[in-house]
């Protein structure tokens, strides 16, 4: 019991210096990208290249990512809007000003829509 209490301020710590959603969060989400008319597409998004429908991993970013589209009669371009995962607010409550900067600075605090769908013809 006596090194259990010893190990307690060391996890507090470490804790409170991690992010929450740096530690749940990879630096990708998945998101699952189709066209409205059903059919294949091909695209890119940050430059990495892509076929839909099926499931894209994307880098979180706070800006959010732009699916680029070469399939002709696609809108070209589709934004993927981030927005902040509530993860990062359990972290604020729990690791304060430390952990919520970490989640910022690694960008692990943004998340995606599960589901994008590019206008096609």
């Amino acid at each position: 019991m006596k090194s259990l209490k010893k190990w307690v301020p060391v996890v507090l710590a470490c804790s409170a210096i991690t992010g929450c959603a740096t530690i749940l969060n990879e630096e990708t989400q998945p998101v699952n990208i189709s066209a409205s008319n059903g059919k294949p597409i091909e695209g890119t998004i940050a430059g990495t290249p892509f076929t839909a429908p099926g499931i894209v991993n994307v880098k979180r970013a706070q800006d959010g990512q732009i699916a680029k589209v070469s399939t002709p009669g696609c809108t070209p371009e589709t934004a993927i809007p981030a927005s902040v995962d509530s993860k990062f607010f359990i972290n604020i409550l729990t690791g304060g000003t430390f952990g919520s900067t970490t989640d910022m600075s690694t960008e692990e605090m943004w998340k995606y829509q599960d589901a994008v769908t590019i206008s096609c013809q």
